[in-house]
């Protein structure tokens, strides 16, 4: 079994490249997808790729559905009267169109299926209010697109998504994927302002405010959104290079360089992108003992519907493609999670080299659409999806402004890229241990669930 050479792991746990790439892209700030900042920090990341001694670094370009934010506001009418307009309090979420909506407040608690279907008579021409909270007892995670439709399907005019975790602050996050932009004005509000307004918003008979009569009559509040964005098409870029043998086929390492316009992107996904450019670095100093090109590659625009990732497997031979390895989310700890979609043999890597390494290591089986590894495992390459696992609930910092550079640490930083460098060197020396699938087989294992969300955000890509 090969193993990564010792120098090259003191060498991943003492450098400090990945970190002060990581730094820089933080110091970018606005990173949205189609934006100059973005393409900075692609930019910054060709000079890292240039750096560490990379070959053919360098950007590709492709056209995506821009969408830019302006000035947002939530208004509260009733028995309280209160005003949010500043960013820590609410905002556009991307993907909206925008707008002005005055309606009655409902509350559809964390927005599943049966509280949608228990509000449903109360939603035609109200604004509808859902949490960022999935439930524990829901056998999958429930993407705030599907909540958004979902109000929109049965007649909202207006969608308020609150967060759940306290002090993180609003929530941004896509709504629109393939079909920007929406159909109605959508906000994110933090959980101080969501537990207020789900307070309001209670029937008078289970705590909530009653009309100026007492009767209870116009105990819902009234919420007034003003959203102002444009939506307009744009483009955005990868950052590419190589390292190892000139060969046909390549292992795909892979993260994606842009973040939401709120946030510094530290965690999701600055790292992951810091991460590759420092694991290339550390392949360099082995090249030669690789058998297999190794394709480093920090994709744009992920946040509003994976358009690089789709980019790039679109414009590859599907052979050409050995298996890819994406990074995202990965600088929380150092406890690496592996998402493998069914793909037992990257799997087993994985496990060999959290043994070696004596690392925790968690993985997951369930084919999901969530991380530019989709756009490959869609059409049955083998992709994984690499992150690390913390005590924090649901996405924590991420699309928040409080996702910054404090949050992390340059040690976890170090470890994780000592796992993934070690195993994307095991399947660069003829251990790739994954077999491509087809199309079919894919589909076909696909949960009912994730098979619905790729439906309503238009990016069910098997015909019916």
């Amino acid at each position: 079994m090969t193993e990564l050479p010792d120098r090259v792991v003191g060498d991943a746990r003492t450098s400090d490249f990945g970190w002060n790439l990581l730094t820089d892209l933080t110091d970018i700030g606005n990173r949205m997808a189609g934006s100059t900042g973005e393409r900075r920090g692609a930019e910054r990341v060709v000079e890292a790729f240039e750096a560490a001694g990379l070959r053919n670094a360098g950007l590709d370009e492709f056209e995506i559905p821009g969408w830019w934010r302006g000035e947002s506001s939530l208004s509260v009418s009733g028995a309280v009267e209160r005003r949010h307009e500043n960013s820590h309090e609410v905002i556009a979420l991307p993907g909206t169109p925008s707008g002005e909506v005055t309606a009655p407040l409902i509350d559809v608690g964390d927005g599943t299926d049966e509280e949608f279907a228990a509000a449903e008579d109360d939603l035609d021409g109200a604004v509808a209010m859902a949490s960022s909270r999935t439930p524990e007892s829901h056998d999958r995670w429930i993407h705030r697109m599907e909540k958004y439709v979902a109000a929109a399907e049965r007649g909202a005019v207006g969608f308020v998504f609150r967060n759940h975790i306290e002090g993180a602050l609003p929530p941004t996050g896509e709504i629109g994927y393939h079909n920007r932009p929406g159909p109605i004005p959508a906000v994110g509000v933090s959980k101080e302002v969501g537990d207020r307004l789900a307070r309001l918003a209670e029937p008078a008979e289970h705590g909530g405010l009653a009309g100026s009569d007492g009767s209870g009559a116009g105990d819902r509040p009234t919420v007034s959104l003003d959203v102002d964005c444009r939506n307009e098409p744009t483009t955005s870029v990868n950052a590419v290079a190589e390292v190892g043998p000139d060969t046909e086929e390549a292992v795909y390492l892979t993260a994606h360089v842009d973040a939401h316009d709120v946030s510094d992107g530290a965690n999701d996904n600055g790292a992951g992108s810091a991460l590759v450019a420092e694991v290339g670095r550390l392949l360099a100093a082995v090249e030669g003992d690789l058998d297999t090109r190794v394709r480093l590659v920090t994709f744009g625009s992920e946040e509003i519907g994976l358009w690089g990732a789709y980019h790039a497997a679109e414009t590859t031979p599907r052979e050409e493609i050995a298996c890819v390895v994406n990074l995202d989310g990965a600088c929380s700890s150092r406890n690496l999670r592996v998402g493998t979609n069914g793909f037992d043999g990257m799997r087993s890597t994985f496990e060999a080299v959290a043994d070696a390494f004596d690392a925790p290591l968690a993985t997951g089986e369930t084919i999901s659409p969530h991380g530019d590894q989709w756009a490959f495992v869609q059409e049955g390459i083998p992709a994984v999806m690499a992150s690390t696992t913390s005590d924090q609930s649901g996405r924590g910092w991420g699309h928040t402004h409080a996702d910054t550079l404090d949050k992390l640490d340059s040690r976890d930083l170090g470890e994780v890229a000592t796992l993934v460098t070690a195993a994307v060197y095991r399947f660069a020396t003829g251990e790739v241990g994954a077999t491509h699938r087809s199309r079919e087989s894919i589909r076909d294992a696909i949960d009912e669930g994730y098979v619905e969300e790729l439906k309503t955000g238009g990016r069910w890509p098997y015909d019916e």
